[in-house]
């Protein structure tokens, strides 16, 4: 489940099985992100397809250990 670094980001696609599976996903991140203070670019695609962004604003929109930490609790609920 690895992220990539792309354009000062962590990225990664999540595929599930449906849109329902989708937003649960989507509404678990939510939790972290608020839990983290520390919140990802989040785009839903098509009916069963999610893509998640991490970077740091007040870093100069870079990827830091904050992101690499999401990343990994992200990667826990998938």
């Amino acid at each position: 489940m690895n992220w990539k670094m792309e354009h000062n980001n962590l990225e990664k696609d999540f595929d599930f099985k449906d849109f329902k599976e989708s937003l649960k996903f989507v509404n678990e991140v939510g939790k972290i992100a608020e839990e983290m203070d520390h919140h990802p670019t989040i785009l839903m695609h098509s009916y069963n397809k999610v893509n998640i962004k991490l970077t740091t604003s007040e870093e100069g929109n870079t990827v830091t250990e904050i992101d690499y930490k999401m990343s990994k609790r992200i990667n826990e609920i998938y």
